[in-house]
């Protein structure tokens, strides 16, 4: 039977190792000024994890542990910040919230609040990888003037996070790697971790922009083709439920439905499918949040015609599954 921790319980372990150290209150062997090493609890396993706090807002935990046993960690719903995560090797499994993470699927978060879940551990015994949290404001400066669809599924306060779950790449891994094998002490430690962190971020991004349509390009098109493109979506808008096809909706409004892709890409950043979906989910979350219909009812009132869809689309877009959301209101 696999050991459920809650994050109590985890801590009091930590605490309890004889693997551990006391430093200024917490379990942890100083290394640097700038870095603590935490050890794994020998009841789970042995190995470490190296913390470091490379400059105000951003921190990278290097990771490697060896399980002796499975084990699950029970997390409740709490403040996120911005968060990526790369594994070499190892795997973690989730009770419904998350798809599994390992090797070849990596996990990028925006800031927000994140929904409780169970992580389970120790499936694969050797777990290695990199862990890095960012606190919104050191991203702000990099989004200005960027897509703005960007900035609001990445950075969010009080509302639930945005998450995706990049394919891990050859490229991506070799910088990982590069980060355990750092030649560098002190300062030039510090730096060079930093630089690895940016140039993961820049590569995990660029990945999510072209996937989610968010790559920012000054627009060709002419004032009037542009007022054809917006009224189209003010059409899509009204018939949500049963929307016209995209050749359809160009024919309404005057356009070939070339121009109209395009048009879509270029002022809402998505596809007219994509901005489909993205609108039926905003108000399936509304509706859900009301508590007056159920997730069913939801699903088919917004044009979904199979649960599972809605579920997984809804849990794509917000991190969260359907019902989840409806229960947490």
């Amino acid at each position: 039977m696999t050991l459920l921790l809650s994050e109590s319980d985890y801590n009091e372990l930590c605490q309890l190792s004889p693997e551990f150290e006391r430093f200024e209150g917490q379990a942890r062997q100083p290394v640097d000024n700038y870095e603590t090493n935490c050890r794994l609890p020998t009841y789970l396993g042995h190995g470490h994890t190296r913390r470091f706090e490379l400059s105000s807002g951003i921190w990278l935990d290097l990771i490697d542990k060896e399980f002796t046993q499975p084990w699950a960690l029970k997390m409740p719903a709490h403040e996120h910040l911005v968060q990526f995560t790369i594994l070499l090797s190892g795997a973690v499994d989730y009770d419904e919230t998350y798809p599994t993470l390992g090797a070849k699927m990596g996990y990028f978060s925006g800031s927000g609040i994140s929904p409780g879940y169970v992580a389970r551990y120790g499936r694969l015994r050797h777990f290695q990888g990199i862990n890095v949290h960012l606190q919104p404001q050191v991203l702000e400066p990099f989004l200005a003037g960027q897509s703005p669809s960007l900035g609001q599924a990445l950075l969010k306060t009080d509302e639930w996070k945005t998450a995706w779950f990049p394919v891990i790449t050859a490229e991506m891994r070799t910088v990982a790697q590069q980060m355990f094998q750092c030649p560098f002490h002190g300062v030039t430690r510090r730096i060079f971790l930093q630089a690895k962190v940016f140039e993961l971020l820049s590569l995990q991004l660029d990945g999510i922009m072209a996937d989610q349509g968010m790559v920012n390009s000054p627009t060709t098109l002419k004032p009037a083709t542009v007022e054809r493109i917006y009224e189209a979506r003010a059409r899509l808008m009204a018939q949500l439920e049963t929307p016209s096809s995209v050749l359809e909706l160009a024919q309404q409004v005057g356009l070939c439905d070339r121009t109209l892709r395009r048009g879509f890409r270029e002022l809402f950043g998505t596809s007219v499918i994509g901005y489909l979906t993205q609108q039926r989910l905003y108000q399936a979350k509304e509706l859900l949040r009301q508590g007056n219909y159920t997730v069913a009812e939801v699903a088919n009132s917004v044009g979904y015609t199979h649960l599972g869809h809605f579920s997984a689309a809804f849990r794509k877009q917000f991190g969260i599954s359907p019902k989840q959301w409806m229960l947490s209101k």
